[in-house]
């Protein structure tokens, strides 16, 4: 039986490293998840590079919001490809849409491109196409290598009917990571009725802050209502508790 792949989503050196001693298969870098992931500095990049054996993917996404990107903002993506192309990072993981909800093909297509003889993952922007079916086909034909998908709903388990659908109609020539509020508890579930090889999770818990001084009177967020004092990390125990539900 072919083994499960596990990628574990992180976006600092501490939770890279921690993945790893985890026993990950494979990270997706990006920075700031609960933005919905950015595209990591160089820094981040090179230090997780010389800290971990295994495979690291890099998240490309220039802004939060859409999937429509400018002329300058495509720039950046690419230049951001060819430097973790020149890293020898293992793969990338990005996504760009047309505003009526399809593929940008000719821009996908030159990402792909740019990106060899790296691996290119197409990411969450899937789950923004006006027809899956339809995605799955141009991305087969573009030669993209992964998508990373919930199935268009707001968690993998939620849309396990459309990733079960995607994985029967990639028949191999893609592979299809269900992704999105997987966790120890649904992870087992979600392959066996997806039928997918590989799966995706950022397993996070909230680490306190060791300040004794605290300055509760303003915050550096839009919300105003969130902990600037504490943040998120990968946790150990999630992920070996996932490994071992799906193996």
């Amino acid at each position: 039986m072919d083994k499960i792949i596990f990628e574990a989503c992180v976006d600092s050196v501490d939770s890279a490293i921690l993945a790893e001693k985890a026993g990950a298969d494979r990270i997706e870098l990006c920075s700031d998840l609960d933005l919905g992931e950015l595209t990591p500095s160089y820094g981040l990049i090179n230090i997780v590079l010389e800290r971990l054996t295994i495979p690291v993917n890099v998240l490309i996404r220039p802004r939060v919001g859409d999937f429509i990107y400018s002329k300058e903002e495509f720039e950046v993506m690419k230049r951001d490809i060819l430097f973790c192309r020149d890293s020898n990072v293992n793969g990338i993981v990005t996504g760009i849409l047309n505003i009526d909800g399809t593929i940008d093909k000719d821009r996908t297509f030159e990402l792909i491109d740019i990106a060899r003889p790296m691996s290119f993952t197409y990411h969450r922007a899937f789950d923004f196409t006006r027809d899956p079916y339809e995605a799955l086909d141009t991305l087969m034909d573009l030669g993209a290598d992964r998508i990373l998908t919930s199935g268009l709903e707001k968690t993998a388990l939620s849309g396990i009917e459309v990733i079960k659908k995607l994985v029967d109609r990639a028949k191999n020539r893609i592979i299809i990571i269900p992704g999105g509020g997987v966790n120890e508890n649904n992870a087992a579930e979600i392959l066996t009725k997806s039928g997918a090889k590989e799966i995706h999770a950022s397993a996070r818990e909230t680490i306190q802050s060791n300040m004794t001084y605290k300055n509760f009177n303003i915050t550096l967020h839009d919300a105003g209502s969130k902990d600037e004092f504490g943040y998120k990390i990968l946790s150990v125990t999630k992920v070996r508790k996932i490994i071992d539900a799906i193996r």
